[in-house]
């Protein structure tokens, strides 16, 4: 995920959004003054109907309609005696992250007090750790607009391709720098009510357009934006799908690419693509299964890719530590098994946030506390969250088949608003 932004990719609804955004109010029109009563002379005889008109009947009343339910809260304050696993859980494995979190939320005024206490906490003393949290937290659980309190729990990790600097032998998969022509426009800085949002495209004239998608850029290239190139095209096509990774160059050096930009076209998932076609089943729309869908299917592989019309552009990093996770959308390295990506539109970024659900394609419990420091454009709602496997080792296989339901209970400073 890694510091995808939240983007309007299509100019025409944004179009229409900003002209909602613009139009004046309408003025309210004059009422009708009620005219007097005109005088009718008195009538002659007796009024009959007649008798193919029956008297008219005052129209039926509809039923009374019950009064709609009241939109469940968003965060419902609960103890910590209500979290499932709390008192299992090593919170100590969790502290690197949350200080990795202070280091940007100990400017924010809700935050400021907890950050600055948790620099006298013993990070090796697991009690102390515990009694941090629950002496200066309150945990709210999380449901959606309709009261659902669970949700999808995916993973991601960080990919490791080979390559190199000049195009030769079998790097011939180009990873782009961010193109001269992409333009992002912050529309909060216009706009408040439209924090966050950014979008994207090109100038043609003095007019914005969409900029290119995903097989437009195959097709047509960015001739001179090649960062590297890599020797696996389905390898490249995951990178982007994870937001970052590491690329061993043919000189032996590794580097980190990092996320730069993005197209500004909406993120499709491929697997659920292929389920809609009857290719796989839910449950074999893994990255493993995908995987083997596209060797089995080599021909139509850029027809796959092409259902996601989003497109990721990447900026190159020195790698001094390999411990060291990529950073997130929040600025601070991610922590395997302890960084989760979230909705910011529901969700504060940085936040605690205790995670219950089960390990990948498994119904063993994983209940423990993560921090909420990245984004990702496959993350929209407010039970969501892609759960950071780390790089290396079993973290590409857990994160293709962590497909899980889960609930979540972010923690907030006692006293600070929801």
């Amino acid at each position: 995920m890694f510091s995808t932004s939240r983007s309007v990719p299509a100019l025409l609804t944004l179009a229409a959004l900003l002209a909602a955004c613009t139009t004046t109010p309408p003025q309210p029109q004059p009422q009708p003054q009620p005219k007097p009563p005109v005088k009718m002379p008195p009538p002659v005889g007796p009024i009959t109907v007649p008798p193919s008109q029956p008297p008219a009947q005052p129209p039926a009343q509809p039923p009374a309609q019950p009064p709609a339910p009241p939109a469940a809260p968003l965060f419902t304050p609960v103890s910590f005696a209500a979290l499932p696993g709390w008192r299992q859980d090593d919170v100590r494995q969790a502290w690197p992250a949350f200080q990795a979190s202070c280091r940007v939320l100990a400017n924010k005024a809700d935050w400021k007090t907890v950050c600055a206490a948790a620099k006298s906490v013993d990070a090796a003393d697991s009690a102390a750790v515990r009694r941090f949290f629950e002496t200066n937290f309150v945990p709210n659980q999380v449901r959606a607009a309709d009261g659902a309190d669970t949700g999808l729990i995916t993973g991601y990790y960080e990919p490791f391709l080979r390559g190199a600097r000049k195009r030769g032998g079998a790097n011939q998969t180009p990873l782009y720098k961010v193109p001269d022509d992409l333009i992002t426009v912050d529309l909060g800085s216009v706009y408040p009510n439209l924090k966050g949002m950014r979008l994207r495209g090109r100038l043609v004239g003095k007019t914005v357009v969409p900029y290119a998608s995903r097989a437009d850029i195959e097709r047509a290239r960015i001739p001179g934006k090649e960062l590297l190139w890599v020797d696996d095209p389905v390898e490249a096509f995951f990178l982007e799908v994870q937001g970052s990774g590491r690329v061993q160059l043919d000189d032996g050096e590794t580097v980190r690419v990092a996320y730069a930009d993005q197209n500004g076209h909406p993120y499709k998932a491929i697997g659920r693509w292929l389920v809609e076609q009857g290719e796989l089943t839910s449950a074999e729309a893994t990255a493993q299964g995908i995987k083997a869908w596209i060797a089995a299917h080599p021909a139509r592989r850029q027809e796959l890719f092409n259902v996601n019309p989003s497109y990721i552009f990447f900026r190159e990093e020195r790698l001094p530590d390999p411990s060291v996770g990529p950073k997130g959308a929040l600025g601070v390295p991610l922590t395997p098994t302890r960084s989760v990506a979230i909705d910011p539109a529901f969700l504060p970024l940085g936040a605690p946030i205790f995670l219950s659900t089960t390990e990948p394609a498994s119904e063993v419990p994983m209940q423990r506390l993560v921090m909420g420091q990245d984004t990702g454009g496959a993350i929209r709602g407010a039970v969501r969250a892609d759960f950071f496997f780390g790089f290396g080792g079993q973290a590409p296989d857990n994160a293709g088949r962590m497909k899980q339901r889960g609930q979540l209970w972010v923690l907030l400073p006692r006293g600070a608003t929801p």
